[in-house]
């Protein structure tokens, strides 16, 4: 059986079995024995295939930054892979051409042209953290990009790793947050303090307010005490008004009734007066003896021995000797004594 052989393909691996220049057999996983001078078998692998990448690209802004990442792809159409690229077998059972090594740096030139025309959009700090916004944007690129659909190739998985810039800049950055971070640490240090001279401030105030409001309740209390005091003054000026507007009146009474006394005494001492004139008329032409005897009617004893003792006094002359007896003036005495 000198030139046959016998081939047994993965069931990842498809293979294209071509005689005379067209195809004989294809499939994945097949086993069968061949006639090597007149057959070139093409085994395309459909296994998945997780390529790392690593690349440098330019922000916006002028920065240098380097993208770490990994894209994981498969030949989904083995029959077009095969018609671009060369996975042909040669006698040893290796690829004979440099064609399936290639594939996944074509695959990765892709993905870097598309990166690049999403990181020239942003700034240094944008895209050191716009991992996913890149893997996103880039992927969505990638699944429509017409060069993977010629080679029948279907993008699985697209991760960026890390987006790193250069080690000067990173350390200017990290000097940048680091003062950021000092700064917002002050900042926070002096809103605490802030925050604790707002609370004592406000303890202050509320001290004050209480302190106010004690002192317009005392003032409150003093307003009332002192309004009861002007009411009970009050009372009492009025009362002595009213006792004061008493006696007023009382004077004025007593005025007009001494007023009216002495009216009616003046009246009583002229009606008097007018009587007595009348009567000292009536008896100025009347014997004096006659009046005598009249002034003497209801005198008692006593006064009626003194007036006729007055008229003995008055005749003296005429009379040489006059003897009282004891018991005359015991009985002109006896009157006085028991009075």
């Amino acid at each position: 059986m000198f030139g046959f052989r016998f081939i047994k393909a993965q069931p990842t691996q498809h293979v294209i079995q071509y005689r005379d220049g067209r195809p004989q057999r294809e499939g994945a996983g097949l086993s069968f024995w061949y006639f090597a001078p007149s057959t070139s078998l093409v085994v395309v692998p459909t296994a998945s295939v997780n390529e790392p990448f690593i690349f440098p690209e330019v922000t916006s802004d002028f920065q240098e930054v380097t993208i770490q990442g990994q894209i994981t792809y498969r030949i989904a159409d083995p029959k077009r892979t095969a018609e671009l690229l060369d996975f042909s077998l040669n006698a040893k059972g290796t690829y004979g051409s440099e064609d399936p090594q290639k594939l996944s740096q074509r695959l990765i030139d892709q993905v870097q042209v598309a990166m690049r025309a999403e990181v020239q959009a942003l700034t240094l700090k944008e895209a050191l953290a716009a991992s996913e916004l890149l893997v996103g944007r880039v992927a969505t690129t990638l699944h429509g990009h017409p060069a993977l659909q010629a080679l029948g190739l279907e993008l699985l998985s697209l991760s960026i790793l890390a987006v790193k810039p250069k080690p000067e800049t990173a350390k200017a950055l990290e000097a940048s947050a680091r003062e950021a971070l000092l700064r917002s640490a002050d900042e926070a240090i002096y809103a605490r303090r802030n925050a604790a001279v707002e609370q004592e401030r406000t303890i202050k105030e509320n001290e004050l307010s209480t302190e106010i409001a004690v002192e317009n309740k005392k003032r409150q209390v003093r307003e009332a005490q002192m309004d009861a005091e002007r009411s009970v003054q009050e009372r009492q000026l009025q009362i002595r008004r009213e006792e004061m507007t008493g006696k007023i009146a009382l004077e004025e009474q007593n005025k007009a009734l001494v007023a009216l006394a002495s009216t009616n005494a003046r009246e009583e001492a002229d009606a008097k007066a007018y009587g007595l004139a009348v009567m000292m008329k009536s008896f100025g032409d009347a014997d004096p003896k006659v009046l005598q005897a009249l002034a003497s009617v209801g005198m008692d004893p006593g006064q009626l021995m003194a007036l006729a003792f007055r008229d003995l006094a008055d005749n003296a002359a005429k009379i040489g000797q006059l003897n009282v007896s004891p018991d005359l003036l015991r009985e002109i005495m006896q009157p006085q004594a028991r009075g």
